[in-house]
């Protein structure tokens, strides 16, 4: 590869002993914009008081304080490194395909009617991103590989500001807003609503599941918009990550997850996902995909792993309502009860950019920019801590 402004004739030592005297490739390089969350990482790290409490992390953390390991993956992880018919080799470039079965199957219900009728296709990837990413290339060339995108893609805000940024690498420039990560998410009559518009303005759904099983404690049911929209016959994407609900951070365990309107369409698509996923990952790993299947072909397992689950999602309920009780003990102005209203790991507090900053330069307790926390980020040593800052953000003069 040639640099540039450079001819294959051209020799010569430079005064740092540089062979042909050129100058370095990444001289003029400039930094990237840092995003705020980045930013918000950087400031906590810094910081150097005792009292800091993280709330941004996007781990399920423990009463303790620490990134939680299911018992029964602990397990099924010690079982897998010593079973001898598990061979060191590549997997396929569009993942395990016992795995792509099950992730299938928990997004749309094993007797969905796109399942039966053989016009859904599934990819592992390398974790939520990974998805959201790999549907975004799609979505670019999904009428015709040799023209680009040419539609506005539409994120619901708040957002996590990554989207944006995953899009418009895929060569998708016209974003504009996003709903992930917030806890708030919409009730089946309300989704009801969304499908006719969706269907009025004839739009295409990309739904994200990045926490599916961690707000009703259920798969299937945390996934109802997913079957609900591939019900009325819809096409859609939708990414999954399988991270959050099995504790497998380090794995990287994605799925994403196409429904078709035509089984005619899908070995054509196959084909684009299998072109693009060689360019991008090659293959994903299968040390976390391995251990989500064993545990959703294992009844046994299942009713385990759900009744683990249902203990995280308990905790992360208590908690919204004993936060919640200590703002009305407290006085703090507006209603809280949106705290217990949504679910799962993240809440929508409703701060604004003000409150979240005196947040964290002047309590340090940081929060994602947007104003949502990690709630099991919360425990008993910090929980009237938390309380009091928010309540001075809401009443003090910033």
């Amino acid at each position: 590869m040639s640099r540039p402004g450079s001819s294959p004739d051209e020799k010569g030592v430079s005064q740092n002993g540089d062979p042909g005297g050129h100058r370095p490739v990444f001289t003029n390089t400039l930094n990237a914009a840092v995003s705020p969350e980045t930013r918000l990482l950087s400031a906590f790290a810094r910081d150097t008081q005792a009292r800091k409490v993280d709330l941004a992390g996007r781990e399920y953390y423990s009463e303790e304080g620490r990134p939680f390991e299911l018992r029964l993956v602990g397990k099924i992880k010690q079982q897998l490194s010593t079973d001898p018919t598990l061979h060191p080799e590549y997997p396929s470039s569009l993942g395990l395909r016992e795995f792509t079965r099950k992730a299938t199957e928990v997004a749309l219900g094993k007797h969905s009617r796109a399942i039966v009728e053989n016009r859904v296709l599934g990819v592992q990837t390398p974790g939520f991103t990974a998805a959201v990413r790999l549907g975004a290339e799609l979505l670019r060339c999904w009428y015709d590989p040799s023209a680009c995108w040419c539609g506005p893609v539409y994120l619901s805000s708040p957002c996590d500001d990554s989207l944006t940024g995953i899009f418009q690498a895929a060569g998708i420039q016209e974003i504009p807003s996003a709903h992930y990560p917030t806890g708030a998410d919409l009730s089946q009559s309300q989704w009801a609503v969304i499908t006719r518009l969706i269907t009025r303005r004839r739009l295409f759904p990309f739904l994200l599941l990045p926490t599916q099983a961690l707000c009703c404690g259920d798969m299937e049911r945390d996934a109802w918009p997913v079957q609900h929209c591939a019900s009325l016959g819809m096409e859609l994407l939708c990414a999954q990550s399988f991270s959050h609900c099995f504790g497998l951070y380090g794995e990287a365990v994605g799925h994403l997850l196409c429904v078709l309107k035509q089984n005619s369409v899908l070995l054509p698509v196959r084909s684009q996902a299998d072109k693009i996923v060689r360019s991008l990952w090659a293959r994903p790993s299968v040390g976390g995909a391995h251990v989500v299947t064993t545990v959703l072909s294992n009844s046994a397992h299942l009713v385990e792993w759900q009744g683990e689950v249902k203990h995280i999602v308990e905790r992360c309920m208590l908690i919204r309502a004993i936060l919640r009780e200590k703002m009305r003990l407290l006085g703090t102005p507006g209603r809280w009860d949106h705290l217990t209203q949504q679910g799962g790991l993240f809440c929508c507090t409703g701060l604004n950019g003000e409150q979240v900053e005196f947040l964290s330069n002047r309590r340090r307790v940081y929060l994602l920019p947007g104003g949502c926390l990690n709630v099991s980020a919360i425990n008993c040593r910090n929980l009237d801590y938390i309380a009091e800052s928010i309540h001075l953000a809401l009443t003090s003069s910033l």
